[in-house]
């Protein structure tokens, strides 16, 4: 099962992301002709969008939309702004979309966008003009029935607020559709704030299930207090499970007793991050990623997990709260120590479920309550667990590539079904 893995594919999410997909599509011996369209994207946009800052230069950002496939419906996927963005990590972002969207049976496809830029030295006025002028670059080929924008790494409700006035204002009429993860009086969904952190928090429970373990003895290691990751950690604190340690990009918390997330979120809220929280002692967050403990969850960015460190992972299950977490080397690894993944194509699959339930509300004009949301995000969640570890047991494969298979052969179903347009 192991691929031939080289320095770039190792660092290249789109590198590897297609070894996961070239090893999943071997195992269904995939049609050739539909290997090629699902190894490529359908489309790639590159924009450059000019932006009065507020000292009155004009500074010239990049930005990409990536759309890897529509065939089972509108492309899906979150827009990012960081200084790293670029286009392979789009495009890897885009295709992990269209396979996370297929693994929970929901009628999206994939796309990513993203800007190169360093928000953290912009300010809210900048940010907004940028993120307008993006949108309106991208007006002719986003839409609730063509392509879906959602936040992501640096962006927000308020980022969503912003792209669904500007594309309302120049459909001439209030789209709220266009764009999911948005601020609930705007049209947003409840329960959308929590859903990926919750989705990890489902999947969890059921491995812990499957692997004969009780929430209450099993230790947390969580890496990223961001939305995924901090949602996740109190999610699973309420469970019952003891969330011993806490990484952040500059910072780690320790706590062998286990970690009070309620009031770690509290204290987070109160001075901005996590250093010194007085309920833990300090870590070192790289340290935190090879300690003891059951189960660790990478909820930061890609390449987290790789050759220098997989051989040091101590927890038994690792479940992927962020995109691409584990390299595709690293993989190798693991599967060779026994870890149990829950591969980033399922475990973080809850934000896109919940934002579907925020594209359907919004095209009915009628909203569910919050334990209605909750209730069919667990249902969704829960039945796709079982599927992806149906398929890893009946193809003898690991839950990686049976989630790949999974999808793959879903998308390849449908192109099937529709046939090609000459």
């Amino acid at each position: 099962m192991s691929v031939v893995h080289d320095q770039h594919t190792e660092t290249n999410p789109w590198e590897a992301q297609a070894a996961r997909f070239e090893l999943a599509a071997k195992k269904l011996n995939l049609d050739p002709g539909l290997w090629k369209i699902l190894s490529q994207p359908a489309r790639e946009i590159t924009v450059h969008i000019p932006v009065q800052m507020d000292d009155g230069r004009i500074e010239l950002f990049t930005g990409y939309r990536v759309q890897h496939s529509m065939a089972r419906g509108p492309a899906k996927g979150g827009i990012r702004y960081a200084p790293e963005v670029n286009l392979d990590e789009v495009r890897a972002l885009a295709a992990w979309m269209t396979w996370k969207c297929a693994v929970v049976d929901i009628p999206f496809g994939g796309a990513k966008g993203g800007i190169i830029c360093d928000p953290k030295k912009m300010s809210r006025g900048e940010l907004e003009r940028m993120t307008r002028r993006f949108t309106a670059e991208l007006i002719e080929v986003i839409g609730p029935e063509k392509d879906v924008p959602a936040p992501d790494v640096n962006t927000n409700e308020q980022t969503m607020a912003w792209m669904m006035d500007t594309y309302s204002m120049h459909m001439r009429q209030t789209v709220t559709a266009v764009v999911t993860g948005k601020p609930i009086e705007i049209g947003g969904s409840r329960g959308r704030r929590e859903a990926t952190g919750r989705g990890v928090m489902l999947v969890t429970l059921q491995a812990v299930k499957k692997l004969g373990r009780l929430p209450w003895d099993t230790r947390v290691v969580v890496q990223g207090f961001g939305n995924v990751g901090s949602y996740a950690a109190l999610l699973l604190h309420e469970q019952g499970f003891k969330v011993i340690g806490i990484a952040e990009w500059n910072c780690g918390l320790h706590n062998p007793n286990g970690i009070d997330i309620k009031k770690l979120f509290e204290y987070k809220a109160a001075t901005g991050g996590i250093q010194g929280f007085p309920g833990a002692d300090a870590a070192d967050q790289n340290e935190l990623l090879v300690s003891e403990c059951d189960v660790l969850v990478p909820a930061a960015m890609e390449n987290q997990i790789t050759t220098l460190n997989a051989a040091k992972i101590k927890a038994k299950i690792i479940v992927e709260g962020a995109n691409g977490p584990t390299t595709a080397a690293a993989d190798d690894i693991l599967q060779e120590k026994g870890v149990f993944i829950i591969p980033d194509i399922l475990a973080n699959a809850g934000g896109v479920t919940t934002s579907y339930f925020e594209w359907v509300q919004d095209r009915q004009g009628y909203f569910w309550k919050e334990a209605h949301v909750n209730a069919e995000l667990e249902h969704i969640m829960v039945d796709s667990f079982q599927a992806v570890m149906h398929y890893a047991e009946a193809h003898q494969v690991n839950n990686r590539i049976a989630a790949y298979m999974l999808a793959i052969d879903r998308v390849a179903s449908t192109i099937r079904t529709r046939g090609i347009y000459a």
